[in-house]
């Protein structure tokens, strides 16, 4: 049973796609996305334990059984994605967890990934943020082939494998609907940040897999697609996808050239975050944003500090060619 007190947000989009708030953080942040078809629904990352509430809440509110979800899609295992769906799956007993062939093994036995995030976060954190992992059946684990097409209800899903935010990263793609669903790999855009001009938009180059050149490709291959719209775990649906293309492809490279510029620096977390707040809010005043600086570096504070990890952890694989 659902938990009558949890009061979910949701955001109705066009062609069955909900988005619900993950109320991961602060509401506004992170969204679980919702796709219904015939009869038939999966969703779209799921956010972390404390989000399972929520998106239950929503099923009911939707009049969605949880018997009708066939698919929670993982784009990939970064815990504000993938953190809840073991208690999730849980509560959905026809559901088939969709993953990468890298992440998979981390969701039916999560302890190197928790290893991991608490290198990043630290015990304290971690515990606060993501608390205990369950982890998911192997027989209720589905891997995605690069290119698979699953059938939900009446319309059809590509997975397409796109590297360059983490390895064991894939984005489904509704041709029909020209949208995408792709988790990090198409970045991040907080709706205060929007201008008249549209969405901002931002790369996320956070610990540990970043590769721009891979990134880079990524972003094409999904607009090889043709998309009209793109939904973002951070935060929703977007439009105006050649714009935000532009915007994020340069971002990428300037990042990579930021990164080397201060690779044998002494306090070079601290240049590479300085550079990065330089650049983000000079591009935002150039969309248009009349945020003050603050505002604009308040909204970005925890992006800054991991995506500066992440250029840090690049560098230190040696790959900052």
């Amino acid at each position: 049973m659902s938990d009558a007190s949890v009061k979910p947000t949701i955001y109705r989009h066009p062609h069955g796609v909900s988005a619900i708030d993950a109320e991961y953080l602060y509401s506004g942040h992170a969204a679980a996305h919702l796709i219904e078809d015939s009869g038939c629904a999966a969703f779209v990352d799921v956010g972390t334990n404390d989000s399972v509430p929520y998106l239950l809440a929503a099923l009911d509110e939707l009049g969605i059984a949880r018997a009708a979800v066939e698919y929670v899609l993982l784009t990939h295992v970064h815990l504000d994605h993938a953190g809840g769906a073991g208690r999730l799956m849980r509560e959905l007993p026809g559901a088939r967890a969709v993953l990468h062939p890298r992440g998979a093994p981390h969701m039916i036995d999560p302890s190197r990934l928790i290893a991991g995030s608490k290198a990043v976060y630290g015990e304290a954190r971690f515990a606060r943020l993501y608390g205990e992992l369950v982890p998911i059946a192997r027989e209720r684990v589905h891997v995605a082939a690069d290119g698979e097409r699953l059938r939900l209800g009446g319309r059809t899903l590509e997975l397409i494998h796109t590297p360059g935010h983490a390895m064991h990263h894939y984005a489904v793609v509704d041709s029909a609907h020209r949208s995408i669903f792709s988790g990090d790999t198409f970045g991040i855009s907080y709706p205060p940040l929007a201008t008249a001009r549209g969405s901002f938009i931002t790369p996320s180059t956070v610990p540990t897999q970043f590769d721009p050149e891979q990134h880079l490709a990524s972003i094409d291959r999904m607009l090889s697609y043709r998309p009209e719209s793109i939904y973002l775990m951070h935060f929703s649906r977007v439009t105006g996808v050649p714009r935000l293309a532009g915007l994020l492809k340069s971002q990428i490279g300037e990042l990579a050239t930021i990164a080397r510029r201060h690779a044998h620096a002494q306090d070079r977390a601290e240049r590479i975050r300085a550079d990065m707040r330089a650049l983000w809010i000079a591009l935002a005043r150039g969309e248009g944003s009349t945020l003050a600086d603050a505002a604009l570096e308040r909204a970005l504070a925890g992006d800054l500090e991991l995506n500066t990890q992440g250029l840090i952890a690049w560098l230190d694989r040696g790959t900052e060619r």
